[in-house]
């Protein structure tokens, strides 16, 4: 009796809950009813704009948008099959899939399931972030409701496979068949279908052209769906997975696909503004106006294209700005978007190696260095106050046994005298001028930051370099122009900002020296760095080159143009000796390129600066045949009876 209670109870317990369950179900179901209908045609797309205005992608173009009856009906099946087979059952939720994916996860220790229905992956491809917040969970579900109600189930299906991403900037079914087999959706036989439909769980692991092996696996579990639920037969199955496929690989001959790196770097300064929607539901679609010169992101992919050829795995990086304004006009960031969505402008975070070097020797100016300041060039071993030792080597082990200048110091980038000069400044001083010229970045002060040990993205790194394009005035470099609504109405403008942070003075002077990187007269037992390119540069220009066990680097400017190169592999193996040349000649080539319209203009010479010939190794005025001409604040020149700062750190 006492058990036959207990079942009782529990039975009433379960009941309960289950009315509980309806009835919430119901009344959230009649609030998603009576609420406004949600608009989810295809005006809500993101359109971005070059800087003449012109339109060069669209997320969900209206002339590219297909209806579900001019879809290939292996296309839907294969799609329902795979994501979400329940699709035609539920209403917007699929509880048994979610509890079952809930105990696999548990038991599994990790989350290795998900549950989301093709309603629910339909409204996240609608946001513009997917962050996890519970409060962005909650809005989701609700305009799921929303969606499952005022929309039938065609009408889902066909928002949803005209706006997912099938890789290779491709949005939408129809774009995809072009892009991939130039052909129109309705038209893809089974095997091409079920080889698109794959793409979407990991668009950069499953894009046919760049990795057909795990397209191909991921074929096998589409087309295995299909034939668990009785689309298709497993001779069906086997005849499409050894169809032979040619893949077309392009839309337009003309498309510059590196403008992809580009619109993924807008998508990304986009998630952080604040006056922003989350949501292309709440604005209805965005119109985003950028900075990007498709002339010149063409000359830089052509260039990359030339000078990386058959360079197995190996990566690159670059990015053009205008120093006056902060524009970033040309970005790209990977040899292939095809290949590899990654974008090592915004996302890699690597050591930027040598070229930190300018930011010090700013700060070693501005504490009254010139540049004929010297220190010894010689094998050091530095004793620290925590009572390690640091051991720095120069490139080659190459040392000049002698006091070198600091211009000379500059042209070979000897690391010796960086680490002197660092040392000698006090190691929180570069620290400090780094992110005074708009490094945001946390950076630790440390020995060895003098070398750039530190890891830094190249969109943050940009600023400090365009700080020093821009003559010492700091305006953050930025994609974004303007943003609006389908309306036009203003919703975000980009805000011009610039603040003098650097004594212009010592700026120039600093470019001056950078300019001797590629100079003859500065061959003694070394020769400058940039000097195998000299025969490409038309113009006068401010460049450092920076390497590492597994970076190169090549950042360089001048009043108009400031271009920065990366080269190394993804998976930080050490780059192959001799490879600096290829960057060396990205970074040459392009910003000639860039500036072949335009005149050859340099930094005005401020006042209170003049102008010495000195020998450039040693920094004196001396009988040498070997002179240059070295800039200094009136009053620091070097004469006959006093060079002045000579010796300034005793070894």
């Amino acid at each position: 009796m006492r058990f036959l209670k207990k079942v009782i109870f529990v039975i009433k317990i379960f009941a309960f809950l289950v009315v509980i369950f309806v009835t919430g179900n119901v009344a959230l179901y009649l609030y998603a009813y009576i609420t406004p209908k949600v608009d989810i045609n295809a005006n809500n797309s993101i359109v971005f704009y070059d800087n003449e205005n012109r339109s060069f992608f669209e997320s969900s173009s209206e002339n590219k948008w297909v209806s579900i009856n001019d879809i290939s009906d292996y296309v839907i099946n294969a799609t329902v099959a795979t994501e979400d087979k329940n699709f035609y059952l539920h209403k917007g939720f699929d509880f048994l899939r979610i509890a079952k994916a809930f105990y696999i996860n548990l038991k599994n220790g990790s989350i290795t399931q998900g549950a989301s229905t093709i309603s629910q992956q339909y409204i996240k491809n609608l946001y513009l972030s997917f962050d996890k917040t519970w409060d962005r969970k909650i809005e989701e579900a609700f305009l799921t409701l929303e969606l499952e109600t005022h929309y039938s189930k065609d009408e889902i299906l066909e928002g949803y496979l005209n706006s997912i991403n099938y890789g290779s900037g491709q949005y939408g079914i129809e774009n995809a068949s072009k892009f991939y087999f130039n052909k129109e959706s309705k038209d893809l036989s089974l095997s091409e279908a079920s080889i698109l439909v794959g793409i979407p769980k990991n668009p950069s692991l499953y894009n046919p052209i760049s990795n057909f092996e795990k397209s191909k696996e991921r074929q096998n579990v589409v087309l295995l769906s299909m034939v668990n639920e009785g689309y298709i037969t497993e001779d069906e199955m086997n005849d499409a997975i050894n169809t032979d496929l040619v893949f077309y690989g392009k839309d337009d001959p003309e498309a510059v696909m590196s403008i992809n790196y580009y619109k993924d770097a807008v998508l990304q300064e986009l998630q952080s503004i604040d006056s922003i929607p989350d949501s292309l539901i709440d604005s209805g679609g965005l119109h985003i106006y950028t900075n990007l010169d498709i002339d010149a992101q063409k000359k830089m992919e052509n260039i990359i294209k030339e000078e990386m050829e058959n360079q197995e795995d190996y990566q690159v990086a670059s990015m053009a700005v205008e120093p006056s304004s902060g524009k970033v006009i040309a970005l790209i960031g990977g040899v292939d978007y095809n290949t590899s969505e990654f974008n090592r402008v915004t996302q890699a975070q690597r050591q930027v190696g040598s070229t930190f070097k300018p930011l010090l020797y700013y700060a070693a100016l501005e504490n009254g260095f010139t540049a004929s300041s010297t220190f010894t060039s010689e094998a050091t071993t530095f004793n620290m106050d925590n009572g390690k030792t640091y051991s720095p080597k120069n490139y080659g082990n190459k040392y000049g046994n002698k006091d070198i200048s600091l211009a000379t110091a500059i042209a070979y980038s000897d690391n010796i005298y960086a680490v002197k000069t660092h040392l000698f400044l006090g190691e929180n001083t570069l620290v400090d001028t780094a992110k005074r010229m708009g490094i945001e970045k946390e950076l630790q002060a440390n020995p060895s930051l003098a070398l750039g040990t530190e890891e830094i993205s190249m969109m943050d790194y940009s600023n400090a370099y365009n700080t020093l394009a821009n003559y010492g005035i700091k305006n953050d470099v930025y994609l974004i122009s303007k943003v609006t609504d389908n309306d036009g109405n203003v919703l975000y403008e980009h805000k011009f900002e610039e603040e003098s942070v650097l004594n212009k003075r010592d700026v120039f002077i600093l470019n001056e020296l950078l300019s001797n990187t590629y100079n003859y007269n500065f061959v003694d037992y070394s020769s400058p760095t940039m000097l195998s390119i000299s025969n490409i540069l038309t113009k006068k220009y401010a460049v450092k080159s920076g390497s590492t066990d597994t970076d190169y680097w090549v950042i360089g400017y001048n009043p108009d143009m400031l271009v920065l190169v990366w080269n190394g592999y993804d998976d930080n193996r050490e780059t192959i000796s001799g490879q600096s040349i290829v960057t060396k000649r990205i970074w040459a080539k392009t910003i000639e390129s860039l500036l072949s319209d335009k005149e050859n203009t340099w930094y005005d010479i401020p006042t209170g600066v003049t102008a010495s010939m000195v020998n450039p190794i040693s920094g004196k005025i001396d009988e040498s045949s070997k002179v240059s001409v070295m800039f200094y604040i009136k009053g620091t020149e070097p004469n006959l009876s006093n060079n002045v700062f000579d010796n300034l750190f005793l070894n």
